[in-house]
């Protein structure tokens, strides 16, 4: 299978379950802000130390295919049976509340605005979170004029605490202090 086709040549892309739009549509941008927020997920998790939180990033990973796959699809009937394991759920984001708690307990308590820097795992991980929250802005653009299940919306804010909380962790844990504005 070649990798190119050609067929996008003209500004046009083919959407998941049949249909073409413009690549700037609003449903481009929304799965392909999801897309970004993946790979900067990757760079993360490809981050020293690269084990530390690597299983969580790794799940999240596979979420925002989940979560792109039905932002691709503006009709997911038409392709039920590919979407079948690319289905979110709320117990992520009810997992996402409890890891944020238990860190809460570890984290000192915050008391102003972080910058984002530090260890080159939190300042990649404070690069996610800025990319998770454009992705949301996106998504959040999209359900103005499609229908976008709410869970995406719940999901995608809740994961940008997340990744903010697993910043100040990567950093707590390698000794570094936090540099509040």
């Amino acid at each position: 299978m070649r990798i190119y086709t050609r067929t996008g040549d003209t500004g046009q892309t083919g959407l998941f379950g049949g249909g073409r739009v413009a690549k700037d549509h609003l449903r481009v941008n929304a799965y392909g802000d999801v897309d970004e927020l993946n790979s900067a997920i990757g760079v993360a998790r490809s981050t020293a130390p690269a084990e530390l939180f690597d299983a969580e990033l790794e799940a999240i990973q596979r979420d925002l295919f989940a979560l792109g796959g039905h932002l691709a699809s503006p009709d997911p009937t038409r392709v039920r049976a590919a979407l079948e394991k690319a289905e979110l759920s709320l117990d992520r984001v009810t997992a996402f509340e409890r890891a944020m708690d238990a860190a809460d307990q570890e984290l000192p308590p915050l008391r102003a605005f972080v910058l984002p820097a530090g260890t080159a795992k939190a300042a990649a991980l404070h690069l996610a979170r800025t990319v998770c929250r454009r992705a949301e802005r996106s998504t959040v653009r999209l359900a103005h004029e499609a229908d976008v299940p709410e869970l995406f919306l719940v999901y995608l804010n809740r994961l940008s605490d997340y990744i903010f909380t697993l910043a100040r962790l990567a950093n707590h844990r390698a000794g570094w202090g936090e540099v509040t504005w």
